[in-house]
């Protein structure tokens, strides 16, 4: 079967990495409410995987607001239908239990969809093996289930310093490591794909605080020095790069690193995607 042979590869490569763990499929649950707006998705089912996360409910908020079908995975769809998860997110929005690091739930998830926005990231810094079971496994195996699926297209939320090995992050087990682990194996699958990392993640604004217009850059350009310092950005600005990225033709096959600055001139995302040249 596919997923003993996805899981069979990496555990002889990582044999000292992988654990076991639990999973019970439920029926999907659709959550309530909902607008139509035009976009440019019309006709598309878009999976989001880690949906319940900061970054992953932004996403389906994004998606949502646009009238776009969405598909939740979540590990606690309790969790998901609580006032904090997705519960009033919209009729287009379906809540379905799987866990990536769990083969067999992603198959039957990716039935329909167009296409995957992957916001999982390790969330227990007391786990020594979660960021390669989520960051790395989990992103594998969806890959493998996307490219089994037909699936056409790949948004992976990284993270800017992933280049970096000596990055400080590196200490919570190696979590930059294996997010650059797999962005290769993405660049690798043949799908088209659009790798959005991040700077330093904010829920909202302080007081007092405005929020500064959306930077991008290509690979390696924040981090560590000599590269620029990273800055910030919203939740809610990373949720629209990676919206964006499925109908902007410019983002195809890049790495582009995301923060926000004020004063920083105001573009449209899709002049952000056609700035971005790393080749």
């Amino acid at each position: 079967m596919r997923s003993v042979n996805v899981s069979a590869k990496n555990a002889a490569a990582y044999g000292n990495f992988v654990g076991r763990a639990m999973l019970r499929r439920q029926p999907a649950v659709t959550v309530r409410a909902a607008s139509s707006v035009s976009s440019g998705l019309d006709n598309s089912k878009i999976l989001v995987a880690g949906a319940t996360g900061g970054t992953g409910r932004a996403v389906v908020e994004v998606l949502a607001a646009q009238g776009v079908p969405v598909r939740a995975l979540v590990r606690d769809p309790v969790k998901a239908s609580s006032g904090s998860g997705l519960a009033g997110l919209g009729s287009t929005t379906e809540v379905l239990r799987g866990d990536v690091f769990q083969y067999g739930s992603l198959p039957p998830a990716m039935e329909g969809c167009t296409a995957v926005i992957c916001c999982t990231g390790a969330g227990d810094p007391r786990d020594p093996l979660g960021p390669f079971n989520v960051d790395y496994q989990g992103t594998l195996n969806l890959i493998a289930a996307a490219k089994l699926r037909g699936v056409r297209q790949f948004v992976l939320v990284s993270s800017i310093g992933a280049d970096d090995l000596l990055n400080p992050l590196n200490l919570f087990w190696g979590v930059l490591f294996w997010k650059k682990r797999a962005e290769e194996e993405l660049q690798r699958s043949g799908l088209t794909y659009t790798i959005v990392r991040p700077g330093g993640l904010k829920n909202k604004l302080g007081q007092g605080e405005v929020a500064g217009n959306i930077v991008m850059e290509g690979p390696g350009s924040f981090g560590v020095p000599p590269a620029k310092k990273s800055g910030s950005i919203l939740r809610s600005q990373v949720a629209e790069v990676c919206v964006a990225a499925l109908t902007e033709p410019a983002a195809a096959n890049k790495v582009v690193e995301v923060i926000a600055e004020r004063g920083a001139p105001a573009k449209s995302l899709g002049e952000l995607f056609a700035g971005v040249n790393w080749f």
